[in-house]
């Protein structure tokens, strides 16, 4: 079950503020996992304010940050990390390890490690003088033992440190996977136990700016004279609007379409990443383009089924990787049809699921590793409740598209479909019917 949005009495600012007290009181210790982007700079300033106001927050000063260096990263963003870690009320982790990270620029090569001691000539800068370069559990080799860091955040919470809250800057506006990590539950919504595979069952994650806009975001250092990261400075030159800005290495599924703005704001970082990360420069040129399934897909070969238009794409990956992405498929598929009996349509999200060809095919050709990606159909909802009448519509017209075009049996339904497809409009949507 999923909650709606509810106004508060308070704005976000002060929200946050209540948040972190209410972590900082329950928590042995208290860690920020510092990015260096915009998000991670509004939960470092709100710890930092609620630290210094009040002598029980003492425990927690100088407030431990966190920092993973995914090294393809502006130059700004390490100057601005260097000149955190300077603060007196600041203890700065600044890791530089081979965390396994996702790249969605080349099939062959879904993953890349930065700090990769195997690719010490071909690094994108050069190692911070601060780096700590091991991790108490971190295994640096072989590569396939390394962590992600989310697997890894458990290491940064030994048992004897009692119990751990990681603040993160992660907002709801951000995506849909986010909206509902926060919607799950009616109290402490911001506060989540971490089911990481080295967590010691006593660390947990809070999102104090969870229900903050990228406005707030943006809002609160020219108001509050906080520093920040100077890269947005450059993004915000070339143009790309604030909700789209990253600073973050562009190589996953969500940031590769904003792959060019390295190019185009920090050539001299871009120069490394190209030599460094397999594909990057083809996924430069058409990471916005059918692809890479962004915006426009493949057309289906007419009498071909559209499972197995999926498994051409699937048949690209490694056998490990095609996999994994198979399983991914036939679990959407699944949990679609325990919710229905109606058949998945070509581009139409159906309106309880939310699913299509369309989101399989590009879940297919994109991998989605990271499980990022959802269909999107819980908040779609009118005052009663019920899924709006014109998604309805737009799903019956697509199939009723297929159907005049006698081409029910591509969709693999495993349910009979009526022979008037309009019959599985439901009630409320049947008399304005298009």
């Amino acid at each position: 079950m999923f909650r709606t949005r509810v106004n508060m009495s308070v704005d976000v600012y002060t929200a946050a503020l209540e948040r972190t007290e209410h972590v900082m009181d329950t928590f042995d210790r208290v860690v920020v996992m510092f990015s260096g982007g915009k998000d991670s700079t509004a939960v470092l300033n709100v710890a930092l304010e609620v630290a210094l106001s009040h002598p029980r927050f003492d425990r927690h000063l100088p407030l431990r940050c966190v920092h993973w260096d995914e090294k393809a990263i502006p130059y700004e963003t390490e100057d601005y990390v260097r000149r955190t870690a300077q603060r007196d009320n600041v203890v700065m982790e600044w890791y530089c390890v081979p965390l396994k990270h996702r790249n969605a620029c080349a099939r062959r090569s879904p993953w890349w490690w930065p700090w990769a001691p195997e690719a010490r000539d071909r690094w994108c800068r050069p190692l911070p003088p601060e780096a700590l370069t091991t991790l108490p559990g971190f295994a640096i080799d072989p590569p396939s033992a390394r962590l992600s860091a989310p697997d890894a955040a458990g290491l940064l919470a030994p048992p004897d440190h009692g119990n751990v809250a990681q603040l993160m800057g992660i907002r709801a506006q951000e995506s849909l996977i986010r909206y509902r990590a926060v919607t799950r539950k009616s109290t402490d919504n911001y506060i989540m136990k971490s089911d990481t595979g080295t967590s010691n069952r006593n660390l947990f994650k809070a999102y104090p700016v969870y229900d903050w806009t990228t406005e707030d975001v943006w809002t609160a250092p020219a108001r509050f004279g906080w520093d920040y990261n100077h890269a947005y400075d450059r993004l915000e030159m070339a143009g790309i609007p604030a909700g789209q800005q990253r600073c973050s290495p562009a190589f996953g599924e969500e940031p590769l379409e904003k792959l060019w703005s390295y190019a185009s704001c920090f050539p001299d970082v871009w120069d490394k990443m190209i030599d460094r990360v397999p594909g990057v420069g083809a996924a430069a040129r058409y990471a916005r383009t059918e692809l890479y399934a962004y915006r426009d897909r493949p057309d289906k070969p007419a009498g071909m089924t559209w499972p197995d238009f999926l498994l051409r794409y699937l048949a690209k990956y490694e056998p490990v990787d095609a996999a994994f992405i198979a399983a991914r498929l036939q679990d959407e598929i699944r949990l679609h049809y325990r919710k229905t009996t109606h058949p998945i349509t070509p581009t139409a999200k159906h309106p309880h699921t939310g699913v299509s060809w369309k989101y399989l095919l590009m879940l297919a050709m994109r991998g989605d590793f990271k499980n990022r990606k959802s269909p999107g159909a819980d908040t779609d909802r009118d005052e009663h409740g019920r899924p709006p009448v014109d998604r309805w519509h737009r799903y019956i017209n697509d199939l009723a598209n297929v159907a005049a075009a006698d081409q029910l049996a591509e969709l693999a339904c495993p349910h009979p479909v009526p022979s008037d497809v309009f019959d599985l409009l439901p009630e409320y949507a049947r008399e304005v019917a298009v």
